[in-house]
């Protein structure tokens, strides 16, 4: 049972070597890029969709933080269309995999703390001791500090990977209880049938709204360091 559970999470390998590399190159040739002079509606959506973005998590951005705007919609596109590729059925999700998303995680976050140490030194060293601290508590204030700023990245991968593995166990477990439900109690069956389609449609919003929130913490890392 929890072979058939997980199963879904192994990375795929043909011939003993695996393609999570292929997998995850796989959604770039899916956006449709402009070959005409007029482009046609589904590239002009996307562009639509590219513009809105950049302009909800730019506005609070100074010219320095702006500069990463390319990079932050690449990220959110990425991670946006491997999890809804990962909802197809006997499909992979790279972002299932704690390794990936802290893979992702870790040079985002290491490159906004660098950036600010380099640019707002002062004000990066600040955050570790708020103004007015008592003498006593101030080693252990900074000790506080020290770990909840590393623990930035960690908290970014696992609430990635979390929410999507939890939807994709629930619906492989409700699932699963359909069919076993057809033949036993049909009427059953089709209640957790709806449900399960009622979960789908979530796990679509859910897909995309992890790939918004991912990127609009790290674009918050970055808003502290610029």
């Amino acid at each position: 049972m929890n072979e058939n559970l997980f199963s879904s999470f192994i990375t795929p390998s043909i011939m003993g070597l695996p393609i999570v590399i292929l997998i995850i190159m796989f959604p770039v040739i899916l956006f449709p890029t402009p070959t005409r002079l007029i482009n046609n509606r589904l590239v002009a959506i996307q562009q639509w969709l590219v513009q809105l973005i950049l302009k909800q998590m730019m506005l609070i951005h100074n010219p320095k933080g702006r500069t990463w705007s390319l990079m932050l919609v690449s990220l959110i596109m990425f991670i946006g269309s491997t999890n809804l590729l990962g909802l197809l059925p006997h499909s992979f999700t790279p972002t299932t995999q704690l390794s990936m998303n802290l893979g992702m995680a870790i040079p985002l976050w290491a490159g906004a703390v660098i950036t600010g140490f380099r640019y707002k030194t002062k004000a990066s060293l600040a955050h570790f001791l708020p103004q007015g601290t008592p003498l006593p508590l101030i080693p252990m204030l900074v000790i506080i500090e020290t770990i909840s700023l590393f623990i930035q990245p960690v908290a970014l991968a696992v609430r990635l990977t979390a929410n999507i593995t939890a939807g994709h166990l629930l619906m492989h477990l409700i699932g699963g209880a359909t069919l076993a439900l057809t033949s036993i109690s049909p009427a059953t069956a089709t209640i957790t049938f709806i449900i399960l389609l009622l979960l789908t449609g979530l796990e679509f919003a859910v897909a995309l709204i992890q790939a918004y929130v991912f990127t609009l913490l790290v674009s918050l890392y970055l808003h502290d360091n610029t």
